[in-house]
């Protein structure tokens, strides 16, 4: 069962935020399952293929999730179990925002909200120069919404016809707070992209949306989340945008997951 192993992850990600005393859980937990569909259904991504030509691409804009995509990487063995449980931790390869240079599997270091879709337009721009099939991944955070470059890349992304191209937005509406998105899809429309809206906790609901081939645009999957989601304390409270948990807390959300 999916959710059985997706909560297996979740406990990687907070021991490993308890042992480094840092991380965004909360964020993290709003895009595991986005993450796990993708490396798991979806993307042409392995051990063996990280430097290969044939690959496809992901580009984890939210750079502040790295928990959930490091405990991925982890899972698919890109990286080790000892380099995840060592997040944050003098000379760890695994730091707040993930390093391209450190990390296998990493296609651009980021955290710096808004850029990680410019970035993909680049690399999809790319890949049709070179007459080449791999897909691009970008997972954005609803707040990276915000900025003027993540609309610039949309009407690029759009210009070019980047049917290549899947936009994921992790929209667990914690934005919502200081400037709201209402109509997004409306808005995405608008730009010329074809809009999907989806259950973002559903695997099933993700893979049906990347595997939808309906038009040459390219493709924006609205994942409608929770933050924190699994942990009942943790679901859509601000306090757990940046915390970790003390060893009791721990415990017992180990034990809500288990």
């Amino acid at each position: 069962m999916c959710r059985t192993k997706i909560n297996k992850i979740k406990i990687k990600i907070l021991k490993a935020a308890y042992a480094g005393g840092e991380g965004h859980i909360g964020s993290s937990f709003s895009v595991t399952d986005i993450l796990y569909v993708l490396y798991n259904s979806s993307v042409k991504i392995s051990s063996k293929l990280i430097n290969s030509n044939d690959r496809d691409y992901v580009i984890l804009s939210k750079g502040h999730a790295s928990l959930a995509h490091a405990a991925i990487l982890e899972d698919k063995k890109i990286i080790t179990t000892e380099q995840l449980t060592s997040f944050c931790s003098h000379d760890s390869i695994l730091g707040g925002h993930l390093d391209k240079n450190k990390v296998p599997g990493i296609e651009a270091s980021t955290g710096s909200l808004g850029h990680g879709i410019s970035l993909s337009i680049g690399m999809a721009i790319g890949v049709k120069i070179n007459k080449r099939s791999n897909k691009i991944f970008v997972v954005v955070g609803d707040g990276e919404c915000n900025e003027g470059t993540f609309w610039e890349a949309m009407l690029l992304g759009a210009h070019h016809n980047l049917d290549n191209l899947y936009c994921i937005i992790d929209y667990n509406r914690s934005n919502d707070r200081a400037l709201k998105l209402d109509s997004l899809e409306d808005k995405l429309k608008a730009f010329g992209w074809d809009v999907i809206n989806i259950d973002g906790h559903s695997h099933v609901e993700i893979t049906n949306a990347i595997l939808s081939n309906r038009s040459n645009k390219p493709k924006a999957i609205i994942a409608n989340t929770i933050k924190g989601f699994g942990i009942k304390e943790m679901e859509n409270n601000p306090a757990w945008h940046h915390r970790t948990p003390s060893k009791k807390e721990l415990n017992n959300m180990i034990k809500e997951l288990s």
